[in-house]
């Protein structure tokens, strides 16, 4: 009854609202919105340490795209049920003020148009061309490349979002990332324990590095790959527990870390990113967090665990890095917190699906000097 006469009141509500009667008495309704100041605002290191890394939003679909409605209104409308959102996002991308997600659950990529405020599967992105997409790079003229684990190949999709081509074919190998440098894409393949490098423009296998093992220049399931400012790729193998540094031609460098329980070592490593001062960001699906080194590899911090359960990684995946639409982010920062590039964390379960974290520094703060970057071994 009580279940009964709730939606009563409801259907009582919206006819009135709907008629335009007895508005003044939920007049309040309308001017409730959040506000900015009044959110929590999560540092990493927290305060009173000088903070490098705050978290600023999460993506989770369309709903994040409208307007916040009051808790009125979610009261007589109900909430939209049927509103779109990612299912189990991997890798991200920033592009011209839209972030692109690969949601390997839906076999989709999906965009988030922060200046249209609309979230979408564009039919182009996926109408089955997709099978189990894991990450997605975008080059300077916006042209797109999508690793397809599942199709065993890289599609190529234009500026407008259109499909071009694919490269690879059954058996050749089995991508979960890849680099852009220059004319070339490095792709990992973590069937075949390699990396192959291709011709961007045609999709043509130059060479290819790597086999299956642990020592130095060998690979076991490589995962995740980007470049540094230093030139030399990074990747990160999940089954050796570690990051391997190589120069673009496959000669080994050094390797990060190893299998532990403890910050700095690894258990199950995904993504990674490297900023332009060489800091270099590996997330760990086991440990749930990211965790931050400097160029020598040195741990800097670690965040992903801190605050309550909505604001946790569960099952992180892809990183990246952009700094390019920051203004679009800025309203989320601490008044005193200056974003000096933003930081994209899918994760694979959970409520969140992309954590967005802006890496900065507050006004006022002194900051500990910083190791230098890495040295080009080789060269």
């Amino acid at each position: 009854m009580a279940s009964a006469g709730k939606v009563l009141l409801r259907r009582l509500l919206t006819g009135f609202l709907l008629a335009g009667q007895c508005l003044a008495p939920f007049a309040w309704a309308a001017q409730e919105k959040e506000d900015p100041a009044a959110r929590e605002v999560l540092f990493f290191p927290a305060l009173p340490d000088p903070p490098r890394i705050q978290h600023l939003v999460t993506f989770t679909g369309e709903k994040d795209m409208r307007a916040p409605s009051s808790a009125f209104a979610r009261f007589v409308l109900g909430e939209d049920e049927a509103a779109q959102q990612l299912s189990q996002p991997y890798g991200s991308a920033m592009y011209d003020g839209r972030l692109y997600v690969v949601d390997t659950g839906a076999a989709a990529v999906a965009v988030f148009d922060l200046a249209r405020k609309t979230f979408s599967y564009p039919a182009s992105l996926s109408n089955g061309q997709l099978r189990r997409p894991i990450n997605i790079r975008i080059d300077g003229d916006g042209t797109k490349y999508v690793a397809d684990a599942g199709r065993e190949q890289v599609l190529v999709y234009d500026r407008d979002d259109r499909y071009v081509t694919a490269y690879g074919k059954a058996g050749l190998f089995r991508p979960t990332d890849l680099a852009i440098v220059g004319d070339r894409l490095y792709v990992t393949d973590v069937l075949h324990h390699q990396i192959h490098v291709l011709e961007k423009a045609s999709g043509k296998t130059l060479f290819v590095f790597g086999k299956a093992g642990s020592g130095a220049g060998e690979l076991f399931h490589p995962t995740n790959i980007s470049q540094g400012p230093d030139g030399d790729l990074y990747i990160s193998e999940t089954s050796n527990y570690r990051l391997q540094r190589f120069t673009l031609d496959g000669t080994p460098v050094r390797t990060y870390g190893e299998v532990g329980a403890t910050p700095g070592s690894f258990a199950r490593p995904k993504g990674v990113a490297v900023d332009h001062a060489g800091r270099i960001y590996v997330s760990d699906a086991a440990f749930e967090n990211v965790q931050l080194f400097d160029g020598q590899g040195k741990l800097l911090l670690f965040f992903g665990q801190a605050g309550d359960a909505a604001r946790r990684l569960h099952l992180p995946a892809g990183i990246s890095l952009d700094y390019d639409n920051v203004a679009l982010f800025s309203k989320y920062a601490a008044a005193d917190f200056q974003i000096e590039y933003l930081v994209f964390v899918a994760s694979q379960f959970g409520p969140n699906k992309v954590d967005v974290f802006g890496f900065g520094r507050m006004d006022g703060r002194e900051y500990p000097a910083e190791s230098p970057l890495p040295a080009v071994a080789g060269r």
